[in-house]
């Protein structure tokens, strides 16, 4: 049984060829090529800073000792997706493909839209220590080509799904139906305590306080399902392998949600080939603001006390 808890890593197998591997509350995967040469499989995302050891470990369990990829695949360029990509592209000498889009943000031209913890959730209050900032990977990135292929990973259709990111992408096998989706959607709900150790396998948004254009979001989950896909691999919660998979992905599909409020939830940050261009206005953080209070309370009651020993000491 692939469902497991928050605190159990390790490596499942999805279908044929694609293995699994859950890096603290991230998955990344490894997918075999058909060349059947040592370096003949992918990396898709590398889990957050400082992962590489953990990949390089089960990489060399896999293929053997000194194994590397042909290529790194990013779905999309946030810290907890790319986060160890520099360091294994350095390593393995091996290029980092990610949709033009995500370019801006992975060249060191722009950070991304700030994330938006008033959609509110779980998750939502820890992406308060979450980073947003972009990184530049130099020459090691390269755009995914026009075609939608990439070379090092035959058999394999790119399907641009917005919304998570502008340049968010998942990854879609013909031959057995396998979809890897990134963050176009979550197998397991994010926005619960106890979901996010549990890991409950169920289809749910994409994470939610770094999504930062619902409707292209929704009209991404709506493209995947029309893929009837015979097992979904996402970025966080387990894999979907039954032979039900396709329907209940339909049926997410079909009543697909967004959050009752956010900042991106009615109007959508505005980004393009060179960053971002607009932001809508932040909303109010009632979380925010009592914690600001809680600061401005508790720096006054040091004030007042330190002020009352120094007039004790002078007295």
């Amino acid at each position: 049984m692939l469902e497991k808890s928050f605190f159990k890593n390790g490596l499942e197998t999805v279908a044929a060829g694609v293995r699994h591997l859950k890096i603290v509350f991230v998955n990344a995967y490894l997918v075999d090529t058909p060349e059947n040469t040592p370096d003949s499989w992918v990396l898709v995302d590398t889990g957050i800073p400082f992962s590489d050891g953990r990949i390089l470990r089960y990489a060399e369990k896999i293929y053997g000792a000194d194994a590397k990829p042909s290529a790194i695949v990013l779905t999309h360029g946030h810290f907890d997706h790319a986060g160890a990509a520099l360091a294994l592209a350095s390593l393995w000498e091996v290029p980092i493909y990610a949709h033009r889009l995500e370019m801006p943000y992975l060249t060191g031209k722009s950070d991304y839209p700030p994330q938006d913890p008033t959609v509110g959730g779980a998750l939502a209050q820890m992406s308060r220590l979450f980073p947003h900032s972009g990184y530049d990977f130099g020459t090691r990135v390269r755009p995914i080509p026009e075609s939608d292929e990439i070379e090092e990973m035959p058999g394999w259709r790119v399907v641009h799904t917005p919304g998570h990111t502008a340049g968010h992408i998942s990854l879609f096998r013909e031959s057995d139906r396998t979809l890897l989706a990134g963050d176009a959607l979550a197998t397991m709900n994010q926005d619960s305590w106890i979901s996010n150790v549990t890991e409950k396998k169920e289809f749910c948004h994409p994470p939610a306080p770094f999504t930062s254009d619902w409707t292209a979001a929704r009209r991404s989950v709506k493209i995947l399902a029309t893929l009837e896909p015979n097992a979904v691999a996402s970025g966080h919660g387990q894999p979907f392998t039954d032979a039900e998979t396709a329907e209940q992905l339909k049926n997410f599909a079909r009543n697909f949600t967004a959050p009752a409020h956010g900042r991106y939830v009615r109007q959508p940050a505005i980004t393009n080939e060179n960053g971002i261009v607009a932001l809508p206005p932040p909303v109010r953080d009632p979380v925010r603001q009592k914690l600001i209070g809680a600061a401005i309370v508790a720096g006054g009651a040091l004030a007042f006390s330190f002020l009352k020993r120094r007039r004790d000491n002078n007295s």
